[in-house]
C-alpha cells in the first residue's frame, strides 16, 4: 500500500463506478443489434422498391382452350359488330388469341396507318413503308416507285381526311390475326411528268378514294405492330 496514496485510490474507485454504469446504460453487445441507421442507404432502398413496383406490369393473359370468357370479355366486340354475326365471332376469335385486342381501338390505328401509306408512298418513302407493310406488299409499292423515278415523274398529293373506316371481316390464319376495313378517303392528287405536266389526277380537285386494306399481326409475336397484307381499290 505503500506505492498508493488516498488520491489514487479515490479515482481508482471512482473509476470502476463510472465503468459499471456505463455499462448498465449502454448495455452489452448479443451480437443481434441493428445496424445503425444511414438516412442515404435508406432513402437509395425505398427508391428502387418504388421503381421496381413501377416496372411490374400487369399484362392480358391468353385464355386458355375450354376456359370460359369473362363476363364482359367480349363486351367491347358486341358493342361494335351485332352479336352472332360472321364479323363479331371473328372479332371474338381474334380477342381470343389476343386479350390486348380491341376493335375501335385498331380502328383509330389503321386509319393513322392508312394516312402514313398514302402519303409515304406518294414521296417516295421505302423507309416509313417497309415498318407498315408486309415484305409482299412493300416489293409492289417499291416496285411502282421505282418505275415512276425512272421516268422522273412526281406525285403531289394532299391528303384531306378519311370520311369513313369500317371492319368488313375478321379471322385467324394460323397464328396470324387477319383484319380487313373498307376505306373512303378524300386525297388531292396528281402525277406530274419530267416537264412538270399533270398526267394523271387534278391537282386542285379533291377526289374519293374507296379502298379494302387488309391488316395482319401475329399473335404469338410480342411485336403489337400490324402489317398492310393485301390492298384492293373499290370501284
Amino acid at each position: 500500500m505503500g506505492f498508493f496514496d488516498f488520491g489514487t485510490i479515490f479515482f481508482l474507485i471512482a473509476a470502476v463506478v463510472i465503468f459499471f454504469q456505463l455499462r448498465n446504460v449502454l448495455g452489452r453487445r448479443t451480437g443481434s443489434e441493428r445496424p445503425p441507421f444511414d438516412p442515404y442507404t435508406a432513402a437509395r432502398s425505398d427508391k428502387d422498391a418504388a421503381q421496381k413496383s413501377e416496372n411490374v406490369v400487369s399484362l392480358p393473359r391468353k385464355r386458355l382452350p375450354g376456359e370460359p370468357a369473362a363476363a364482359d370479355t367480349y363486351a367491347a366486340i358486341d358493342a361494335f359488330a351485332k352479336p352472332d354475326t360472321d364479323l363479331n365471332k371473328g372479332l371474338r376469335t381474334i380477342k381470343d388469341n389476343d386479350p390486348s385486342f380491341e376493335p375501335k381501338g385498331f380502328v383509330d390505328g389503321a386509319k393513322m396507318a392508312y394516312e402514313m401509306i398514302v402519303m409515304a408512298y406518294a414521296d417516295g418513302d421505302r423507309k416509313t413503308l417497309k415498318n407498315l407493310l408486309s415484305r409482299e406488299v412493300y416489293d409492289g409499292f417499291v416496285a411502282a416507285i421505282g418505275e415512276r423515278e425512272a421516268k422522273a415523274e412526281k406525285i403531289q398529293s394532299s391528303f384531306v381526311g378519311i370520311d369513313k373506316a369500317d371492319i368488313v371481316s375478321a379471322e385467324m390464319k394460323g397464328g396470324e390475326a387477319h383484319v380487313t376495313l373498307r376505306i373512303i378517303s378524300e386525297l388531292i392528287s396528281a402525277t406530274r411528268d419530267k416537264a412538270g405536266a399533270v398526267i394523271d389526277g387534278d391537282p386542285e380537285t379533291v377526289a374519293e378514294v374507296k379502298d379494302v386494306w387488309t391488316f395482319a399481326r401475329d399473335t404469338r409475336s410480342r411485336d403489337p405492330n400490324w402489317k398492310l397484307v393485301a390492298t384492293e381499290e373499290e370501284d
